[in-house]
């Protein structure tokens, strides 16, 4: 009999949910930055072997929110622990022992789903007995990790085709690129202050053309994400195009556009606009 189900990656942001999510699926869906909390909406990615589907949500990191945009990522990150049908709760293993997740999570009740602790980074530190440790780097225990989660699937029909990586459409993974762009290029706070929102996607082209335009939240910082000659932003829409252009085997026209949405992540019809907030 078949097994598959929905495994909710969760824990604190900078664990390396998305890092192992990646590493899974064995493609670039997820974004990776060594800057905490650049995961804000839940991407779904799909690993199908031999008689179990997996379906993998790596979840927002659970933080203590600031402000709205923190709140929506929180709230995202509960619905997914919610609606799992088994729980991997990251953490370091270079932070042995991990806290429980009621605690980090600050649920009042604990969840209804099983919780499987998986410490990541293990090519980081030595060793434990009676751990499971992975390293998305290297691959190492993820074998055993996937066995581990396998035993807690229900049993049921595949839900996507098994040649499938990920249930979101193609413009989802195009505003995610260009902001990992934005992560990796733009310097301090700034990064946090820009959203991404696909105004045309037009998949039959020849070459694709997708039409994006990046929100920011002052007119300086809409100067600095241009740069001088528009020196930033070409060099922005380069390096997300390659991500596109990776992920679809496709050419792809990036129109990049940047406009200011005025404090954006603290005002909730901005953030229902961007998709970070339930409607």
């Amino acid at each position: 009999m078949t097994r598959c189900g929905t495994i909710v990656l969760a824990g604190r942001p900078n664990v390396g949910k998305s890092t192992l999510l990646n590493a899974l699926v064995g493609e670039h869906l997820a974004i990776v930055s060594p800057k905490p909390q650049s995961t804000r909406l839940p991407v779904v990615g799909l690993l199908t072997k031999g008689d179990t589907q997996y379906i993998f949500t790596d979840s927002p990191g659970l933080l203590e929110p600031e402000y709205q945009l923190h709140e929506a990522m929180r709230a995202a990150a509960l619905r997914a622990i919610d609606d799992a049908e088994v729980i991997a709760y990251l953490h370091p293993l270079t932070e042995y022992p991990a806290p429980p997740l009621p605690i980090v999570a600050g649920l009042k009740l604990t969840p209804r789903a099983p919780i499987v602790t998986v410490y990541t980074k293990s090519d980081l530190a030595p060793s434990r007995p009676d751990t499971l440790a992975v390293s998305a780097k290297t691959g190492a225990g993820i074998e055993s990790m996937l066995a581990t989660l396998r035993d807690r699937l229900p049993e049921g029909p595949f839900h996507y085709n098994p040649d499938e990586l990920a249930t979101q459409p193609m413009r989802f993974f195009a505003a995610e690129f260009i902001r990992e762009a934005a992560f990796e290029l733009l310097h301090e706070e700034l990064p946090y202050s820009v959203a991404c929102e696909i105004d045309e996607f037009r998949e039959a082209a020849e070459p694709v053309y997708i039409r994006a335009v990046l929100y920011v939240e002052r007119d300086s910082q809409k100067g600095i994400v241009i740069g001088e000659g528009g020196r930033t932003i070409k060099a922005l829409g380069a390096a997300a195009r390659a991500k596109i252009e990776a992920l679809l085997g496709q050419r792809v026209f990036l129109d990049l556009h940047v406009k200011v949405l005025p404090k954006w992540r603290r005002d909730e019809p901005s953030l229902k606009r961007l998709g970070y907030a339930a409607s």
